[in-house]
């Protein structure tokens, strides 16, 4: 095997591990079909408005998940799978934590990759965030406290949706958020980034004046290149003048982090609520 350096100081093997979360944690596959036995719980409950379209294309799709509460918060939530996998169904599950607070929650689809690039993807995010929007009189929430956040590549997705003048806060979790590392992982066979949307595409590169909160969290035992990137970009936030927090909960890898924010008394759904309320 090659030991030629593709990128900094990791030649193939060395950067395709550094990004292979799945392979980082055993019985990540288990862990995930769990996550969906939990959320057809979630979904088969009372409080869910499934399927709300935004576009035209099969998974143009928002699942809400109402708290209860009148003229809520949105905590408005993108799935991860490295833009190529998963889908939003997975994640109901999660909605119980913020619902307990107050808190409504959407869940937004997207077209996987190689079906949409990056770019098409990013602008579906867009047109969701409006249709959220558009519809918040009949959904009930505040369409001026949109939290948007995702997980993974949801994560990125929530970074790079914050620009949009629609969200009033932004939570990514264990996100990649510099792509030109990953342009050079096995993660690119289906995704496709060109060096252009690398670019374009970074959040870590286009941080511009604004005054909107961050929560930027990690898991503390995540491989060592998803925690530096997300403190490399909770740095430069801060740096640029944004009022941000960076979360790295104790012990917790890609996965498990999830379970801070699907429990009401988690770390990651107890900065949510701290998030919301310097709204």
């Amino acid at each position: 095997m090659s030991d030629e350096k593709v990128y900094g100081t990791f030649d193939q093997a060395g950067l395709d591990a550094a990004y292979n979360n799945s392979a980082a944690v055993a019985g990540s596959g288990d862990i995930v079909a769990d996550w969906e036995r939990r959320g057809e719980i979630a979904r088969a409950e009372g409080n869910a408005r499934l399927d709300i379209g935004y576009g035209p294309k099969p998974r143009n799709g928002i699942d809400y998940f109402k708290s209860g509460a009148e003229d809520a918060p949105l905590f408005a939530f993108i799935h991860g799978g490295y833009w190529q996998r998963n889908r939003k169904e997975t994640f109901s599950f999660i909605s119980a934590g913020p619902n307990a607070h107050g808190i409504d929650v959407a869940h937004i689809g997207y077209t996987l990759a190689p079906e949409a690039t990056l770019t098409e993807i990013t602008q579906e995010i867009d047109a969701a965030l409006a249709q959220l929007v558009t519809e918040s009189d009949v959904l009930g929430f505040q369409p001026g406290r949109i939290v948007l956040s995702g997980w993974s590549a949801g994560g990125h997705l929530a970074a790079h949706g914050a620009r949009n003048a629609t969200v009033a806060a932004a939570m990514p979790i264990s996100g990649v958020f510099d792509l030109e590392p990953v342009r050079h992982t096995y993660i690119n066979d289906k995704v496709h980034i060109t060096e252009s949307e690398a670019d374009a595409l970074s959040p870590f590169r286009h941080i511009g004046p604004d005054t909107k909160p961050f929560l930027v969290a990690v898991g503390g035992a995540e491989l060592p290149e998803l925690r530096r990137q997300s403190k490399d970009y909770a740095d430069a936030l801060e740096k640029a003048g944004y009022d941000v927090e960076l979360m790295m909960p104790e012990g917790k890898d890609h996965f498990s982090v999830m379970e801070t924010l699907a429990d009401p008394n988690g770390a990651l759904c107890q900065g949510l609520v701290r998030l919301i309320e310097r709204l």
